[in-house]
């Protein structure tokens, strides 16, 4: 089968869920036998050179210079248009006529769009009878309610309404897809819903006719089940780890509550513990950064999976997965989250996670798995049962296959004008 992928980013180097799901997705179908081709934007000439270095065989890239708009000019494109902020920033001209070319050059069996924003790209695949797949890495709306709640006055109200404007053309876009992918169970059950009561009009995606709506299908995110850990440990005794793309709200606003609020309660159970801040630029103030150390976004995400380490996933607002959790079963290290992290995963407390919500709870939790290795062990091999049932990728990727599958059957194939 060929594939043409529209994404709103490389996946190399995999620093975030986004593009290590992005990456394992195109690894498991090279594997599969399938033909790949990745249209997306890249910031730099050295950025594609190191994707073009890093690809799986059977991928070919498509790679254009792009940035998303400034939060300014992407208002003001929004508002001019009727767009979510979301979609406007990230609607870039130069993917979308690198992708007209794809389709005008050769025939491809199903356009994938990874993630909503980049939907607008594949405009092109429609007129030219390819079927679109859309895979929702997360409920979008969903993220900007919960982020509402957080904050008061003007600010609070004004996320909300963008939230409903995003729910809005959310649900539109499953509904003008052949069909919809959603990583996690809970997932698909609120992406149908916001098909079915979504109205469609003015520049909002159209669904083609009834019958096409709401097919949204669960398949899960592939991973492999094991994989190394970091060659040397890091610093503490026990080393707590949070890993992150700064660029990404929810993970600047989880570690900073952590680091402010949680970790002395932390440090003061385990005074030789360590926090280990991966890609987070936290301003933590000074009577808070006893036993912090912060780096940067790992060349290699391995760096922060260390022996003896512990993954603390600290996320109050959250959609899809956690890749980072799949990623450290893999590597063989525990995990303490708050639920909402957990969430989606089919993951069971005091089994593969611990959960935590407050600071008390992460000192207990933590504390535990400091002074029960055992515990640790029984938890990273409940966390890799997990991956094979779940997410192994031969396993997982079927899934995926199904849907681009049933979509290619179920139209009926149009000459290329």
């Amino acid at each position: 089968m060929k594939i043409l992928f529209v994404a709103t980013k490389v996946p190399w180097p995999p620093f975030d869920g986004g593009r290590l799901l992005l990456r394992e997705t195109l690894v498991a179908l090279d594997a599969a036998g399938h033909s790949t081709t990745l249209v997306a934007p890249v910031a730099t000439s050295a950025e594609r050179e190191r994707a073009e270095s890093e690809r799986p065989p059977g991928c070919r890239l498509r790679l254009v210079i792009a940035k998303p708009a400034n939060t300014f000019s992407a208002y003001l494109r929004a508002r001019a248009l009727d767009l979510p902020l979301s979609i406007s920033r990230h609607s870039l001209p130069a993917v979308r006529r690198e992708v007209a070319f794809a389709l005008a050059e050769e025939r491809f069996d199903v356009v994938h769009v990874e993630q909503l924003q980049a939907l607008a790209q594949s405009a092109d695949a429609a007129d030219r009878g390819v079927p679109v797949v859309l895979r929702a890495q997360n409920v979008e709306s969903d993220l900007w309610h919960a982020t509402a709640r957080r904050f008061e006055g003007w600010r609070s109200r004004w996320i909300e309404r963008e939230a409903e404007r995003l729910a809005a053309w959310e649900g539109g876009a499953i509904a003008s897809a052949d069909a919809a992918v959603a990583i996690s169970t809970l997932d698909a059950d609120r992406l149908r819903d916001l098909a079915r009561i979504t109205e469609n009009e003015g520049s909002h995606p159209t669904p083609r006719s009834p019958s096409e709506r709401a097919r949204v299908r669960y398949a899960p995110a592939p991973y492999p089940v094991t994989q190394p850990q970091a060659e040397s440990p890091l610093h503490g005794s026990p080393a707590v780890v949070v890993l992150g793309s700064g660029g990404w709200p929810p993970n600047r606003e989880g570690a900073a509550w952590f680091a402010r609020e949680a970790w002395p309660v932390v440090h003061a159970s385990l005074p030789d513990s360590t926090l280990h801040l991966f890609g987070q630029s936290v301003d933590v103030p000074a009577g808070f950064r006893q036993g912090i150390e912060i780096h940067p976004s790992p060349a290699a995400s391995v760096e922060a999976f260390a022996p003896g380490s512990i993954l603390v996933v600290p996320l109050r607002v959250a959609s899809g997965i956690r890749m980072k959790i799949l990623e450290a079963w893999s590597r063989g290290v525990p995990v303490v989250a708050t639920p909402e992290a957990a969430a989606g995963l089919d993951a069971h407390d005091g089994r593969e996670i611990l959960l935590a919500r407050d600071p008390k709870t992460f000192a207990r939790a933590i504390s535990r798995l400091a002074r029960e290795p055992e515990l640790a062990s029984t938890m990273v091999a409940h966390g890799r049962a997990r991956l094979i049932e779940t997410h192994e990728p031969t396993r997982a990727t079927r899934e995926l296959i199904a849907v681009y599958s049933d979509v290619l059957h179920r139209r009926v194939p149009q000459a290329a004008s």
